[in-house]
């Protein structure tokens, strides 16, 4: 392919002349029409090799296909609506709480900060730990297993009598599975979607989160006058059911034509190929496809196996790469969404609401409809430009609520009745900013992590990458009730000035990657485009004679000029 690729490249008729004395108008003329006829060879034998581009409504098998493996989003997103109720439930803080001096039962911070967090630790190391699985037996294997890994801990939790460390134990083995789950599920998408609806699909996952979270919500507002262990046992057994239809669900997708390029399997890639693209398996796109992936894959292995310390090499800039990867996880814990999540019903609580479950419904309601905007947005408007708008306007969300928390929400100090009107206005403000949080980054995040790395060391550069996402979810988790405890709506501005700095670093850190292939991807970074300047890159196959790549990746403005 490379032979032939040589050949259709325009001869270069301005260099052939250049040595004659004087060159006619006439001579220029014909170089002209020459070089056009050239040129248009060049496009049409690339049109004949580029995946075909179907209409929408083609591509509805492969996004159900797409929406299987994101309901591992679902299963994150249940735990997460759940387990905000579950501190509140009675029957729960009866069994697994401390007993006060007057005899009644409550949970410590320690004990609430430990039971709603430890699960992010859990999925910490699963990210780390269980998604080798899918290097070595395939994504899909491997998501099937770290599935069967979280029913192990939901038996230990919904056995729980007692003992709260049981209750405990359980959360962190889910944990594992659901770690797993989040590196597995963008990964196998980004590799198995047309490259034109990748991030559409990708964010099919955190539609999923969303949705478990509003179901989870809905669930606990109709399990709470119960006043037996139905509270927070049927919302757990319910896990079961969500599990084996993923495992049911992974029966019907293909499997990553990357991994099996990676392990010699040909004909099942080219396979995979075709039905994720809806093209005939001997279409020449797919075979263009296959070779290119062969490419890739074939370089690698002359590179060896990834190890840990490579994902700190500067060499071809994987470690920017990883570093970018886990700031932009990290960050998107630290907008303040889990604020709201984990501990939804107890901040309703403290505005005045009589009933803070169904305050957490309509937050659930909101999130999910918001993520179908997002959807679109993503695609349609690129990455860098969603990240951008949506820590700004995600600022001035914050910033509404902590200022009416700590100013207007208490007029007659924190012992008198709380004030209606800025109750009403925080909750508002809070809808708003889940609404720019869902459209933006709440998907985007897992976007840029499943799209940013070479085959060889994507799953370790995602697991770490995603790892710091809930190392900081744990943390957040742990310690928000100390944190409200001691200066309460003020910890907003904490979380505002985390989105400031996120703006920043978005527009001087952050590749535009959109309608890019993941080799494009690898290529743009490889040539060391300057974040700016990325959405004028254009990749190698497609560029004109008047394309300067080094102009991509030098610039002279001062850094406030660049931003303009």
């Amino acid at each position: 392919m490379s032979d032939i690729a040589e050949q259709q490249q325009p001869q270069p008729v301005d260099d052939v002349v250049s040595n004659s004395v004087a060159s006619t108008p006439s001579n220029k003329a014909e170089r002209d029409d020459l070089k056009d006829f050239d040129q248009n060879e060049d496009e049409d034998a690339m049109a004949m090799n580029d995946m075909p581009v179907k209409p929408k409504s083609a591509y509805v098998t492969v996004s159900i296909m797409c929406i299987m493996i994101a309901f591992g989003g679902f299963v994150f997103g249940w735990d997460t609506g759940t387990i905000s109720g579950f501190v509140a439930q009675t029957d729960f803080v009866d069994r697994l709480g401390q007993t006060s001096g007057s005899g009644k039962k409550y949970l410590s911070k320690v004990r609430t900060g430990l039971v709603v967090s430890i699960f992010n630790i859990g999925c910490a190391i699963g990210g780390v730990i269980l998604s080798k699985i899918g290097d070595i037996k395939g994504r899909r294997i491997g998501l099937i297993a770290v599935v069967i890994i979280y029913v192990i801990g939901l038996i230990i939790s919904i056995a729980t009598q007692h003992a709260w460390y049981q209750y405990f134990i359980g959360r962190i083995i889910s944990g594992l599975g659901v770690g797993g789950i989040s590196v597995l599920s963008p990964m196998l998408i980004s590799e198995v979607a047309p490259k034109h609806l990748r991030a559409t699909l990708v964010s099919c996952y955190q539609l999923m989160i969303t949705l478990g979270i509003f179901l989870g919500y809905c669930t606990n507002y109709g399990t709470k006058n119960y006043s037996n262990t139905v509270q927070w046992r049927v919302p757990l057994g319910l896990g079961f059911a969500w599990a084996l239809f993923m495992i049911g669900g992974m029966m019907f997708v293909p499997e990553s034509p990357r991994f099996l390029v990676s392990v010699g399997r040909a004909e099942d890639a080219k396979h995979s190929i075709s039905v994720s693209n809806k093209v005939p398996i001997d279409d020449p796109s797919v075979e263009a496809e296959y070779e290119a992936l062969q490419a890739a894959a074939e370089a690698e292995k002359l590179a060896g196996n990834a190890s840990w310390a490579e994902l700190f090499s500067t060499k071809n800039k994987i470690f920017q790469r990883l570093f970018m990867g886990c700031m932009i996880q990290s960050l998107q814990q630290l907008t303040g969404d889990n604020y709201f999540f984990y501990y939804g019903t107890t901040v309703f609580k403290a505005v005045g609401l009589p009933d803070s479950f169904e305050t957490s419904i309509v937050i659930g309601i909101v999130n999910f409809a918001s993520t179908f905007a997002g959807i679109f947005i993503v695609e349609r408007f690129g990455r860098r430009r969603c990240l951008l708008w949506g820590a700004a306007t995600m600022t001035a969300c914050m910033v509404v609520f902590a200022s009416v928390g700590v100013t207007r929400l208490y007029p007659n100090g924190k012992d008198g009745a709380s004030s209606k009107g800025a109750g009403n206005c925080m909750i508002c403000f809070t809808c708003f900013y889940l609404f720019c949080f869902a459209t933006t980054w709440a998907p985007l995040a897992f976007v840029i992590t499943s799209e940013s790395y070479p085959l060889r060391m994507k799953a370790k550069a995602m697991s770490l990458a995603q790892g710091c996402n809930w190392i900081w979810g744990f943390l957040i988790g742990f310690f928000t009730p100390f944190i409200t405890g001691a200066i309460d709506f003020y910890y907003g501005y904490v979380f505002m000035g985390c989105l400031c700095f996120s703006w920043f670093y978005v527009f001087f850190v952050v590749p535009e990657t959109k309608g890019l292939s993941l080799e494009e991807v690898d290529q743009m970074w490889l040539e060391g485009t300057l974040p700016w300047k990325s959405t004028e890159w254009v990749p190698p196959s497609r560029r004109g004679a008047d394309y300067d790549a080094a102009a991509m990746a030098t610039d002279d403005k001062p850094w406030y000029k660049r931003m303009m």
